[in-house]
This record gives C-alpha cells, sequence and structure tokens, in this order.
C-alpha cells in the first residue's frame, strides 16, 4: 500500500503489528510508544521529511485512549500531575515545532537531536536500577517491590475481581493540592512532590517532545520517577493522559505552522498514522491492564536497554 502524503509503501499490516508490540511493552511505563515508532518510520520506511513529527503525533491521538480508559477504570489517575503536566508542556511544544522546521529539517541532523535524546532517557533508565541511585530512594524501591503483594491483599479484603478496577483502597487519591506542593495516597502510602518544578520540567519536555514528535509521556515519566521519586504506577495514567491532550494540541500546531513553511511536507500522514495508532490503541489497552503484574524494575530495565541501543546507533551513525 502506497501512502501518498509519506511517500511510505509498505503492507499495511507492518505498522498496525509494530505499533501493538511496541505500545504493550512500553505503556507499562506510562510511555506510549512514539518515541521507538519515530526512529522505525525514519529508519526503516524512509519517512524523513519534518511531517514524520506530526504524523507521529496522530499515533498518540488514536492510541493512547485505551490505556487512559484502563487507568481511568481503575482509579490510578493522578490528575493533580496531570494537568501539572499538560500546563508546561503546551507552550513548549509551539516552540519545539518551529525549532524542528526551521533549524533541523536535515534527517542526518535530526537523527542526531533523537539519538542525544533517546541516549538521556535510555542512561538514566538503566542508572535507577543501580545500587547507588535505589539507596537514594529506598522508600520508592521497597514499596514498588511490593505493589503486588499489596494490591493482592486489598483485591482479597474487598472480594473485588482485578478484571472489574481496583477497589478504594488501591486507588489514587488526592490528599492536598495547592500551587507550591500536591500530595496524593496510594496503597496507604503518602508521595507529594514540588509543582512550580514539575512545571518548570514539562516545559523542557514540551520543547524536545515538539521538535520530536511526541507529546512528552516518555521523557516525563521517567523524570517524575527518578528526580521527584514518585512509584511508576502512580504516574503512567498521568503520564499517557498529557501525552494524548498534548499531541492533539502538537498536531494543530503543525497544521498552523504549514503555511508559513510553503517548500516543506510539514503536513502528518493521517493515514499511516492511524495504522499506527489502531495497533497502538490495542497495545496501550494491555500494557495497562498487566502493568501491575510486572516488576517495575523490569519495566525500567527493558526500556533503558532498548532505548540506549537505538540513540547509540543514531549518535554514532552521525559520526561514521
Amino acid at each position: 500500500m502506497l501512502f501518498p502524503v509519506s511517500g511510505v509503501e509498505t503492507n499495511p499490516a507492518v505498522p498496525f503489528l509494530v505499533a501493538l508490540v511496541v505500545s504493550t511493552f512500553t505503556s507499562m511505563g506510562g510511555i506510549s510508544g512514539a518515541f521507538l515508532l519515530l526512529p522505525f518510520q525514519v529508519s526503516i520506511l524512509g519517512f524523513t521529511s519534518p511531517a514524520v513529527s506530526p504524523t507521529n503525533l496522530v499515533f498518540n491521538i488514536v492510541a493512547i485512549p485505551s490505556g487512559v480508559y484502563r487507568y481511568l477504570k481503575e482509579g490510578r489517575m493522578n490528575w493533580p500531575l496531570t494537568w501539572v503536566v499538560i500546563i508546561g508542556t503546551l507552550p513548549g511544544l509551539v516552540f519545539g515545532a518551529l525549532i524542528r522546521v526551521k533549524y533541523l529539517p536535515d534527517p542526518r541532523n535530526f537523527k542526531l537531536f533523537v539519538g542525544c535524546v533517546l541516549l538521556y532517557i535510555g542512561l538514566r533508565l538503566l542508572y535507577d536500577q543501580t545500587p547507588m541511585a535505589r539507596r537514594k530512594k529506598v522508600r520508592i524501591q521497597e514499596f514498588e517491590a511490593s505493589v503486588q503483594q499489596r494490591l493482592q491483599a486489598v483485591l482479597e479484603q474487598s472480594g473485588q475481581s482485578a478484571g472489574r478496577g481496583l477497589p478504594s483502597a488501591a486507588r489514587v487519591k488526592t490528599s492536598a493540592w495547592s500551587w507550591r506542593r500536591v500530595s496524593y495516597e496510594f496503597l496507604g502510602e503518602t508521595f507529594s512532590f514540588n509543582a512550580p518544578a514539575l512545571f518548570a520540567l514539562a516545559l523542557v519536555v514540551g520543547l524536545v517532545g515538539g521538535i520530536y514528535g511526541i507529546g512528552g509521556g516518555s521523557i516525563i515519566a521517567p523524570f517524575v520517577a527518578a528526580i521527584f521519586g514518585l512509584p511508576i504506577y502512580t504516574i503512567a495514567g498521568a503520564a499517557l493522559l498529557g501525552t494524548f491532550v498534548t499531541s492533539v494540541a502538537g498536531v494543530a500546531i503543525y497544521y498552523g505552522l504549514a503555511p508559513f513553511f510553503p517548500g516543506q511536507a510539514m503536513s502528518p500522514d493521517l493515514a499511516l498514522g492511524a495504522l499506527f495508532g489502531i495497533g497502538g490503541f490495542c497495545g496501550m489497552y494491555m500494557g495497562a491492564r498487566l502493568q501491575r503484574f510486572i516488576k517495575a524494575s523490569f519495566i525500567r530495565i527493558g526500556l533503558g536497554l532498548i532505548i540506549s541501543g537505538l540513540a547509540l546507533k543514531y549518535v554514532l551513525g552521525f559520526f561514521w
């Protein structure tokens, strides 16, 4: 099948299956999978124009709702975290899109940028599993290691099936919320974060996400877990919903910029993005449902290895 907007010619089953596998795995860590699908489009499908960035955002728009629905149903949506991420990311997206079309239209330079972003994400995920990092976050590590046991105990006490959602005791509950600090409870533990600091982080993430073509969840989720010391079980849903909202805005921004850059392909390939999105839709629902059965350390190590390997390929490829 030929996709005329992007010029890509491939079997329609390929985008669907690739997105299905990628999203099942990445959504467990609060990541849509768009950060891995963009390199696939660039390197395997040969889609290298600036239009690949908004096409990648179309994937998010189609794919993410299933994962968000699952997190909402189970009561694991951290609303204060979600809104801070969205408000901070949106302004950065605008400037990121401008930088992409004005300063990084060349595929070789864009690949270097992608490689640097991925390398940081991957190495950060792997560093978080080292003894040094674990010593700094003993409480979070102990909590995450016991999440499955705590959830099972709560389910047994309530007599409720996990497939029908989680009981009140296992849901994320906001305990205090101000413009300075937000606190919430999950499985008997209380966690908090500095709202202005998270807003500043989201602003930078939005800038990077606008250039790359991701909503920002793949960057914000590891950052929030590493810097703010929040368990991945309580941030995955917020990261996905924030990515969805900012992806919608990102596509609109690229459409709005297209008339000002008539010599460049900037409009997304909706058909190709939708095929990736349908596969991601199925994968994210599966990933959100399976997440509570898999240790957080396995999720982080797996993502870290995949991301770092891909990053090194792009960075080294720029020089050789």
